[in-house]
């Protein structure tokens, strides 16, 4: 039963609105002012509120503004015999969201109030989704390995910046979470937020889709279409597969990143706007520039703040972390508690390539979860791909008398530091890791930088 809290100073008034809402259904709480509205709300936490315009002690002005800052959703509909449009406006700009004057017809106030508690159900539901989508989606980066820690420390240090981010990392690494991490954690984040996927749309319509275009500017252009770039006006507008853009776009692309602005198509107006990008690709870039399929310009714009995530096969430490985070989202989802892995699976997940990166873990943990029959998922379980995973070429017998790990580590980054004449890049990649993980796995070991 909705809720509907009756403010008027006119106790027959209060009774005559009473009377005629408890025959829809609705629970009728009354206020006599502003503060006693006040004292009400926080006591009931009503549905809708009905408020009279001038009341003793407290007016209605003031009321809604004060209701307004502790419950921006709560939808508020303005009585009132003084009914002047600049009341109305007034109380439109303080957050109302609608107004109807005495004398008024009941049917009609009936229409009213339903109209604007479907309103204030859509904005709960707007509210807690974005709430889920801050706190799930935003923010859910799962891993301990030095990568991913030195990640988080960027995505901190650039999150309030408007600096343009370039996230560069295979499929299924995680680019899109990153990039919402850094949206969500920005001064951006109730603005609006727009992906694009490059790479999904057909070349005819890629920028239509990006800049909009006017009633008329080619067949079929029946009405104006707002483009994705004027939507994230305030906000930020995420690129993903920025690598799959043709050069004729990326021209256009480079501009408004130069001038902030742009046209729609078949217009003439100069729209500007305030929008932070992020962009994101499984490609070289840089070997593109090469080639020439990716312009040198656009590059260095994108390129202002890099940010390279590494394969899942590169920081296995997260995989652990990755698993139990999976098993427990989707046990959750079918109903079943306390879903764990035994350590032969863990180890098997481990050696495992993982081509496909966290997408591909998280699927084989779904698909795991929801055809087990127990509590534990043992080798049995795991999908047939993962139980034929060849050996690597590279696997090393161990010793009868053991070996010492650390010493082994340090003497081959000293190695590889060596054949690569100190080149950190290079070594890294001789020692098939990352320069992060380099970088730290030397200063772990006191080996100098030269």
């Amino acid at each position: 039963m909705k809720k509907i809290l009756v403010v008027d100073d006119e106790k027959n008034m209060r009774w005559a609105i009473k009377k005629a809402l408890q025959k829809e259904a609705y629970k009728i709480c009354e206020a006599a002012n502003g503060l006693e509205a006040i004292e009400k709300f926080q006591e009931e936490i009503p549905d809708l509120i009905l408020m009279d315009l001038k009341m003793p002690k407290m007016e209605g002005m003031e009321a809604l503004t004060k209701i307004k800052e502790m419950r921006e959703t709560t939808p508020v509909i303005m009585i009132t015999a003084h009914g002047t449009m600049e009341s109305a406006v007034e109380a439109m700009k303080l957050g109302a969201l609608d107004y109807i004057s005495k004398p008024f017809d009941i049917e009609e106030l009936k229409i009213t109030i339903a109209k604007a508690l479907k309103v204030g159900e859509l904005q709960e539901e707007v509210s807690y989704l974005r709430e889920e989508l801050e706190k799930n989606t935003g923010k859910t980066i799962i891993g301990n390995s030095a990568e991913i820690q030195e990640i988080l420390k960027i995505v901190d240090k650039v999150a309030n910046t408007n600096a343009t981010v370039l996230i560069l990392g295979e499929s299924g690494t995680g680019k899109e979470v990153i990039a919402n991490a850094i949206h969500y954690s920005s001064n951006r984040n109730k603005k609006p937020y727009v992906k694009v996927n490059c790479g999904a749309i057909p070349e005819n319509l890629i920028e239509s889709e990006l800049f909009g275009y006017e009633k008329g500017a080619f067949t079929g252009a029946v009405a104006r279409k707002i483009g994705k770039f004027e939507k994230a006006d305030g906000g930020t507008v995420f690129l993903d597969e920025i690598g799959e853009l043709d050069l004729s776009m990326q021209v256009k692309l480079l501009r408004v990143l130069q001038e902030r602005e742009f046209e729609r198509i078949g217009g003439n107006e100069r729209i500007r706007i305030d929008v932070r990008v992020i962009a994101a690709t499984n490609r070289d870039l840089y070997k593109m520039v090469e080639e020439e399929s990716f312009r040198e310009d656009l590059y260095y714009r994108l390129n202002v703040i890099p940010i390279k995530i590494p394969p899942l096969r590169e920081r296995k430490e997260d995989i652990p972390l990755l698993t139990n985070y999976f098993l427990e989202r989707y046990s959750q989802e079918v109903g079943r508690k306390n879903i764990a892995i035994s350590e032969e699976a863990q180890q098997k997940l481990l050696n495992y390539h993982w081509r496909g990166n966290i997408r591909e873990l998280e699927n084989v943990i779904e698909r795991m979860v929801l055809l087990g029959q127990g509590n534990l998922i043992t080798v049995e379980d795991l999908p047939y791909e993962i139980l034929q995973e060849k050996k690597s070429a590279e696997t090393y017998q161990l010793p009868k008398e053991g070996i010492c790990m650390e010493a082994l580590e340090k003497d081959l980054i000293i190695q590889a530091l060596e054949r690569a004449e100190h080149n950190q890049t290079k070594a890294a990649q001789l020692l098939k890791m990352t320069r992060h993980t380099l970088l730290y796995r030397m200063e772990k070991h006191g080996i100098k930088k030269k």
